[in-house]
């Protein structure tokens, strides 16, 4: 199970968009404000509304709460412009289409079709959405004021401390999960574990450390080790992961590459906004026969949002994070030649 298709219209930032996504690993980059993270936030929320029966939630909902638009009102993700409008979602699996169409001035013009086959082929099937910012160093209590309006956050930060907390998995670790935990736990030193809705990071033979108080790019891994424990990121999975090499050492961007690319072997589908030269152009560089990565390079023209695929980062025309690594380079020779 894949998502393969997403087509929009008038929906936030986009005129119209009919985007086809690889079944392993799909790396969106672009300038802030072309919609990278809209584009995952909406498929992730159309994973989630799969999940209606135990969750109480379609995907109108979903939507609203993971975007978190003024008065919570699903109309407000119609894209601005001049005059009334229609906005349109299509979201395609191997098999199914789940399809929303609202509009911008009618709150109760809200169509959903698909829903019923969408929910069939997805109802046992697992989606995580990790945000920009670390989350699990302020776990204690946070689901609790989300949901009491306490605090605003949207729902992919409730998700992400629920699916940190969950164990689905039963028995000891096979091989192929031992081989991701040892990876990972050389980066972090430790291991995570959990106690009264908290998190702590144990190093070694060490007493427990509370996350405020490790490193925020350790606390990344340290969430990444914890999901591939825990049993979130199998097979047949999807894995969304917004700037995943922020607050990163450089050093470690490589091991966390080949952990990306095993995954994606291993079965879990990858979808990832960054802005980082050196994550982009590992993932091409690292691939193999057997990984299937697909870039996506999204970028304004004339105020409409456009874009482009590729396999190979460097073959982008419109490649932003290219763009600057070149101005940079045209400035440092410009340096020396004075």
């Amino acid at each position: 199970m894949a998502l393969t298709k997403l087509y929009l219209e008038n929906f936030t930032v986009f005129d119209k968009l009919e985007l086809e996504f690889s079944k392993g690993i799909n790396v969106f980059i672009g300038e802030n404000g072309t919609g990278k993270t809209h584009i995952m936030k909406l498929l992730y929320s159309a994973c989630q509304a799969a999940q209606a029966k135990s969750t109480a939630i379609d995907f109108p909902q979903k939507i609203v709460r993971v975007f978190r638009p003024d008065e919570l009102s699903l109309h407000r993700l119609v894209k601005r412009g001049v005059g009334a409008s229609n906005a349109k979602v299509k979201v395609f699996s191997d098999k199914y289409a789940l399809s929303l169409e609202f509009h911008s001035k009618f709150k109760k013009n809200i169509e959903v079709k698909g829903n019923e086959s969408w929910e069939k082929q997805f109802s046992t099937f697992i989606s995580t959405f990790i945000p920009a910012k670390e989350i699990l160093s302020n776990s204690r209590n946070l689901i609790q004021a989300i949901e009491r309006n306490n605090v605003d956050f949207d729902d992919t930060y409730k998700d992400i401390i629920s699916a940190a907390s969950v164990d689905l998995t039963r028995g000891p670790d096979n091989a192929r999960k031992k081989r991701y935990l040892k990876s990972l736990q050389e980066i972090t030193t430790g291991t995570v574990s959990i106690s009264n809705d908290e998190f702590y990071l144990k190093p070694g033979t060490q007493s427990m450390l509370e996350f405020q108080l490790v490193a925020e790019g350790i606390r990344k891994i340290a969430l990444l080790w914890q999901l591939i424990k825990n049993g979130t990121l199998e097979s047949g999975s999807i894995l969304f992961w917004d700037e995943p090499e922020a607050n990163i050492n450089p050093k470690h961007i490589p091991a966390l590459v080949d952990m990306l690319l095993n995954l994606q072997k291993d079965g879990v589908q990858i979808f990832i906004a960054t802005h980082d030269y050196f994550f982009a152009k590992y993932l091409e560089v690292r691939k193999t026969n057997e990984n299937a990565v697909l870039f996506h390079a999204l970028h304004k023209a004339e105020n409409v949002v456009e874009y482009e695929s590729d396999s190979n980062f460097t073959l982008l025309e419109n490649n932003s994070i290219i763009a600057q690594s070149i101005e940079l380079y045209k400035e440092e020779v410009k340096k020396v030649m004075q």
